[in-house]
């Protein structure tokens, strides 16, 4: 193997689905700087999601509007002029 090119960090992370707040606790080499206590009551380097299974529509079988980075509006502002 290469030297150099391999994450050295791979760890327990727990992910937050900031639409639902469904936390899961899975293994990463994700780089984050905030932390958690899950429910095992063990700190845990916390990395947030916009959407998972737990919040998107194909898993869901829901409808959901998210729009949590305003794209409608970067769009129209983009488009505007022409």
């Amino acid at each position: 193997m290469k030297k150099g090119i391999h994450p050295e960090s791979y760890r327990m992370v727990v992910f937050k689905d900031m639409s639902s707040g469904v936390e899961f606790l899975t293994r990463s080499c994700v780089n984050t700087r905030e932390t958690t206590t899950h429910a095992d009551g063990n700190e845990y380097p916390l990395y947030k999601l916009d959407i998972s299974s737990a919040s998107h529509p194909f898993f869901t079988g829901k409808k959901m509007f998210l729009d949590t980075a305003g794209r409608v509006e970067k769009f129209n502002k983009k488009y505007k002029k022409a």
